[in-house]
């Protein structure tokens, strides 16, 4: 169904609330929101968010922070795209891709991820990877899946935490190594207690913050 259309102060709204959540990993607030528009008062970015809200543009989680929408994502020129969701964070405990641990979606084209798997994007935190091209704050296509062959960069949970190391099995041990000129990061040496959730297959470009 073809949404009402946004006034200018919805858009440049709309456009502040996903380059935060998508490319800073925070849900602004009201008074983020009224800073970034230039306006006083907590009541107009209240009615702003809520009228997103309203429209479905956004929606809130059950933690009180802010959701985009598919739709806020979209636009004419994402032709043979699909929407893959971006995860906030893996926990143990949790399908990964549960609706809580969503902050956004993100079109991506179905050449870097064709139907038949399930992919999730995932911001990479620090500079264990940095070697082979994964920054601080890069957004990692991760192909969902259990398994991994030797020489896959691979999101691991290991005693809940998420790591993404490279993947090799030797005589029956798990490696996980990590791939930096930052040598304080140390690579695993597991036989279990640790899982994979996905084989990163990229990282992505920003979106057009426009």
């Amino acid at each position: 169904m073809q949404k009402k259309p946004l006034s200018e102060t919805e858009q440049k709204a709309l456009r502040f609330l996903r380059n935060a959540i998508v490319h800073e990993g925070y849900s602004p607030s009201v008074r983020d929101l009224i800073q970034a528009l230039g306006y006083k008062s907590p009541r107009t970015g209240f009615l702003i968010i809520s009228n997103l809200i309203q429209l479905g543009w956004l929606k809130r989680r059950e933690n009180g922070e802010l959701q985009l929408q598919k739709e806020a994502v979209l636009s004419d020129d994402h032709a043979r795209m699909v929407l893959v969701p971006l995860v906030g964070h893996v926990a143990c405990g949790a399908p990964i891709l549960a609706e809580e641990n969503i902050e956004a979606y993100i079109p991506v084209s179905d050449r870097l991820a064709p139907p038949g798997n399930k992919y999730f994007i995932l911001r990479a935190a620090g500079d264990s990877m940095n070697e082979v091209g994964i920054q601080d704050g890069d957004l990692m296509l991760v192909r969902q899946q259990p398994h991994a062959e030797n020489g896959d960069r691979v999101v691991a949970l290991i005693d809940d935490e998420a790591t993404v190391k490279e993947f090799h099995r030797e005589k029956g041990v798990i490696i996980l190594k990590a791939r930096s000129t930052n040598k304080k990061h140390k690579s695993y040496l597991l036989s279990n207690n640790f899982l994979i959730q996905g084989v990163v297959e990229a990282t992505l470009p920003e979106l057009d913050p426009q």
